[in-house]
């Protein structure tokens, strides 16, 4: 039986798309691909959960009740909008676990344990990590197939990916030996600006075909978009952002093989 696969958004720095990139990308492979795919907001900010149309109200069992055994994944598992498209939502309690989960046995392995019960119900299951490398995104790194890097396109991004490098070397040494990198997507791209260049220089020279051929621009309506409830392909499916993110969510999909 096909076990669905599983990617997570990791980079320690906040605000540099890696929720923007989960929603349109998780939307791309189950609207236009049909593909099904569950969404697990693993932040306890919740963005993913708001950017795919679930109110504080609809998230009523979240991850945080499967984490801590309130509830069944299955049982936590909500629609969206999109067709194909499923969800895990994250509420504030979340920021709860790196605590509660320190006193128990195993507690890098609790995520993946859970996601047992649905391997077998979706072809890929996407994972919103929080921007930090705590316990929250250890959990997330022990239980997936591969790593997607949003990249921010600037100088302190790439003293930032090389720390999160260090930090996925040592997972896959103690924790998760199957892990490996999808990729590196660069976000936030201004053709306008010359650091922007330079970075995606350095970036493509030290990296090679880890980084995607695609870069995500920096576009108002991907900022509006969330605030809809929406991703951005569904939106303003022909702004430069959603364009950039079609032509990703293809590139992805081949790579990935799913």
């Amino acid at each position: 039986m096909k076990k669905a696969k599983i990617i997570a958004t990791v980079n320690q720095k906040g605000g540099v798309g890696k929720t923007t990139t989960v929603v349109n990308l998780a939307t791309a492979c189950s609207a236009l691909n049909k593909k099904k795919i569950l969404v697990v907001d693993f932040d306890p900010q919740g963005n993913a959960s708001t950017g795919l149309g679930l109110s504080q109200k609809d998230r009523n069992k979240s991850i945080y009740d499967v984490i801590v055994g309130r509830c069944d994944i299955k049982d936590a598992i909500h629609k969206t909008v999109i067709p194909n498209l499923f969800i895990i939502p994250a509420t504030v309690d979340l920021s709860a676990c790196e605590v509660e989960l320190t006193n128990i046995e195993n507690r890098e392995f609790v995520l993946r344990e859970k996601l047992q019960d649905v391997i077998h119900d979706f072809d890929a299951i996407f994972i919103d990590c929080p921007p930090s490398l705590g316990l929250l995104t250890i959990n997330a790194l022990a239980a997936v197939d591969s790593v997607l890097i949003p990249m921010q396109c600037e100088f302190f991004s790439l003293e930032g990916l090389s720390h999160l490098l260090n930090t996925l070397e040592l997972v896959k040494d103690n924790l998760n030996k199957n892990l490996k990198i999808s990729g590196i997507i660069l976000t936030m791209y201004d053709k306008r600006n010359r650091l922007t260049d330079q970075v995606e220089k350095d970036v493509r020279d030290f990296l090679d075909t880890m980084v995607y051929n695609a870069v995500i621009p920096r576009n108002v309506r991907l900022s509006e978009a969330p605030s809809h409830g929406m991703p951005a392909i569904v939106y303003d499916s022909k702004c430069s952002g959603s364009v950039s993110y079609l032509k990703f969510s293809k590139e992805f999909l081949l790579k990935e093989g799913i």
